[in-house]
Parts: C-alpha cells; sequence; structure tokens
C-alpha cells in the first residue's frame, strides 16, 4: 500500500465517473469518495495535446468545487480535502480523439489502430480545498498494436463500451488484450490514471 495512503489524513474526492479510475485509485489503497464534473468537454479547445488534457482536469475541477460550495459547509472538518480531476485523450497520426461521436466513428478508429500504434496523454489535477494549492501535469504513452481481425474490431463495436471512452480505446479489454504488441509507459496511465503522477502531485499540495 502506498505510503501516503496508508496514513491518510486527507479526505479525497475523485472528479471522474470513470470506472477504470476509480479501480485505480482503489488500487493504490486511498479511501474516497468519486463526483462528475459535468462539463462541456467539446467546448474546451487547444492546439497542443498537452494543454488540452490539462485545460479539461482544470475545467473538472472547477466545475467539482463549484457544486462543493452549493453544498455548504456541512462537509467541513480539520482534515484537508483534495479534488483530483483528470484527462485522456488519445492522439493518431497528429489527430486528437476523443469519445467516438458514433459507432461508425469508433470503427475507424479501431480499425486505423490495427497493425499501427497509438499514444494516450492523460492529465492529474490535484487541487488542495484547504490551502487553495492546485498542481497538475500530464504523462504520455504508446500502444503498438498487432493486426486487429474484423470480427474483433466488430464485436467491440457491438459492445458500445468502446464509445465512452477516448478514441475508442481499451487496452485492457479482454478481446483487444491478444492484439497489443507493447506499450511504451503504464498501462494506469492509458486507462486514465497515471499512479507515479497522481502520487506526486498529491505529496506537493498535501
Amino acid at each position: 500500500m502506498d505510503s501516503t495512503a496508508q496514513n491518510q489524513e486527507f479526505k479525497i474526492i475523485l472528479g471522474s465517473s470513470s470506472v477504470a479510475r476509480r479501480k485505480i485509485m482503489a488500487d493504490m489503497g486511498f479511501k474516497f469518495t468519486t463526483m462528475s464534473a459535468d462539463i462541456d468537454e467539446k467546448s474546451i479547445r487547444k492546439e497542443k495535446t498537452e494543454d488540452l488534457v490539462l485545460a479539461l482536469a482544470e475545467a473538472k475541477a472547477d466545475a467539482i468545487i463549484g457544486k462543493l460550495e452549493n453544498l455548504g459547509n456541512e462537509e467541513k472538518d480539520a482534515k484537508p480535502t483534495i479534488v483530483i480531476s483528470a484527462d485522456t485523450v488519445v492522439v493518431y497520426e497528429g489527430m486528437i480523439r476523443e469519445k467516438p461521436s458514433s459507432k461508425e466513428e469508433a470503427r475507424q478508429f479501431i480499425k486505423g489502430y490495427s497493425g499501427g500504434y497509438a499514444a494516450t496523454v492523460s492529465s492529474v489535477l490535484v487541487t488542495n480545498l484547504s490551502n487553495g494549492s492546485r498542481k497538475g501535469g500530464w504523462d504520455k504513452v504508446e500502444i503498438h498494436f498487432h493486426d486487429i481481425p474484423e470480427e474483433v474490431i466488430e464485436k467491440l463495436i457491438e459492445e458500445a463500451l468502446v464509445l465512452n471512452v477516448a478514441g475508442g480505446l481499451i487496452i485492457e479489454h479482454p478481446l483487444v488484450v491478444p492484439y497489443v504488441k507493447e506499450v511504451v509507459g503504464g498501462t494506469d496511465s492509458v486507462m486514465g490514471l497515471p499512479k507515479n503522477l497522481t502520487r506526486r502531485l498529491m505529496k506537493e499540495v498535501l
């Protein structure tokens, strides 16, 4: 168990409805509650991928802090509360990919990865509500694929889980695992929450 988690003297709000991010936080040994930001991600645009994922994480954090302020102060006690927000996009041939807008787009995305590669850029932003300190960073991972058979792609589209993730990319999915040739970086980062970066930022704001 993480040393920060062992003596957890603070509350954590994970600003995400992502099952994968919740699982990663739990694997790290932290106790936390979740809250979704409900922002219009498409309204935030940046030229550079790293700037985009950080801007999205900031917008999510601000939205959650706004919701908390509306709830009033009954939650407040001696423990500091930290809000962790994050965002992930897929970069393929220089283009930023967010969640597919349709099954057809998801199909095109996955066909493109077959026999090729993509990268994920994931941001993490940690805000300490007690002292106002906020630190963010990003992590990049490359994923190389074997050829993915048509029938596997169709099964993924039918299941529709791929419609809910950036770039339609779920490398931990049992159907996808056999076709992942190499991951240069951490799978936790691809799944949306790089552990080492999260730990480091938490220590910095605390």
